[in-house]
């Protein structure tokens, strides 16, 4: 069985899918969830599902060796799941393919620095895109750059308003988050 180790950095509603999912598979494990918000919702989630939450600091994760140490430890794969910090290089080089984001837009569209949460849905009604949707990829050493895993589209209209748009993002990310890491971590062990 792998071990997933999970970065969030706000409420969590990602997070607490994947452990729900893999609580019931014998794929993998979520071991730990790793918080750089000390006031994020995500700690009463994993308390909640009897999972251990750990905040860290900027240090343990740029500067120290801290949290790679702790990767190395506990996971096997490594799951971004609403955290905005860069990955650190070292921590990219240690897990090659291995690290694995999901992003609220269709890449290349509404990627790089800046581009998460109502900051994308808003650029994508700005634009009036007649679809969206979303992005799981690798990450490498570029926001939002890593090769394309899986991208599952959803339909907009102008009546669509960002928290609309936000909406059936949350649908997508619900549905296909989980299933597609279980697939990677398939077919990388097979």
């Amino acid at each position: 069985m792998k071990r997933i180790v999970i970065f969030a950095s706000g409420s969590g509603t990602n997070a607490e899918n994947i452990i729900k999912f893999f609580n019931h598979t014998k794929t993998a494990k979520v071991t730990t969830v790793l918080c750089n918000n000390e006031h994020a919702k995500v700690f009463d989630r994993c308390k909640k599902l009897d999972i251990k939450c750990l905040h860290f600091k900027k240090e343990a994760f740029f500067t120290s060796d801290e949290i790679l140490n702790l990767l190395k430890e506990q996971a096997d794969y490594i799951i971004l799941a609403g955290f905005l910090w860069k990955i650190p290089t070292k921590i990219i080089d240690a897990f090659p393919n291995k690290i694995i984001n999901i992003h609220p837009a269709l890449l290349p569209k509404y990627g790089g620095k800046g581009m998460y949460g109502m900051n994308v849905h808003k650029a994508v009604k700005e634009n009036k895109e007649s679809e969206t949707g979303i992005t799981i990829h690798y990450v490498n050493a570029n926001y939002d750059e890593g090769a394309i895993i899986y991208q599952a589209k959803t339909a907009l209209n102008e009546a669509d308003s960002p928290g609309n748009i936000a909406e059936k993002i949350h649908i997508l990310e619900q549905r296909y988050f989980p299933r597609v890491i279980e697939d990677v971590i398939l077919a990388i062990n097979e």
